[in-house]
């Protein structure tokens, strides 16, 4: 059993590499946005950006920098089968998944443009942004001092590997399949 975390900047490809390790390695899948997106539910408030960073910055300041992941590392365990735990963004959650074991974090990342243009395509509605908003977003999420806020620039630097995900979803998966032979998937 292997668990991979994915990290990476919006719409670098995070979801994309999910589907394929999910549809074709049989992989079983955790959000930490499905998780916060469920604290966010919980407390009644909008499903936007600004909330799900809020809403996941006072769940690991209330509980411990890593908390999401360390849940979705649970419940990955549970499963007892290869999973992924999709979306990691801080160095804290990073961190405390590499001392547990059983663990390969994965980074993608795109040029700023390519990765708006996927953002405004998928329509979601945490999406709905100029490509100003988007860099400012980006730009807050890069680098923190406090280890309960997202920090993707430490969280990139620490991944086992690194994908540049600027070609086709064919070349992406390609890439994929290159570390898995390397970790012996």
């Amino acid at each position: 059993m292997i668990i991979i975390g994915i990290t990476g900047t919006n719409g670098a490809g995070k979801g994309t590499i999910v589907e394929y390790l999910v549809k074709n390695k049989g992989f079983e899948h955790f959000s930490a946005r499905a998780f916060i997106v469920e604290e966010i539910e919980r407390r009644g408030l909008e499903n936007n950006r600004d909330n799900m960073v809020m809403v996941a910055n006072d769940l690991r300041a209330k509980n411990s920098p890593s908390f999401v992941a360390d849940e979705l590392f649970k419940r990955a365990l549970e499963s007892r089968q290869n999973c992924v735990i999709e979306s990691l963004r801080t160095l804290g959650e990073i961190e405390s998944l590499k001392k547990k074991g059983k663990f390969v974090l994965l980074a993608v990342d795109a040029e700023p443009r390519l990765r708006y243009q996927r953002v405004v395509q998928r329509l979601t509605s945490t999406d709905n942004i100029t490509f100003e908003e988007f860099l400012s977003q980006e730009e807050r999420e890069m680098t923190s001092n406090d280890p309960n806020k997202q920090n993707l620039k430490k969280c990139i630097e620490s991944a086992d590997f690194l994908v540049k995900n600027e070609e086709t979803i064919e070349q992406l998966n390609l890439k994929i399949e290159e570390i898995l032979k390397i970790i012996e998937i």
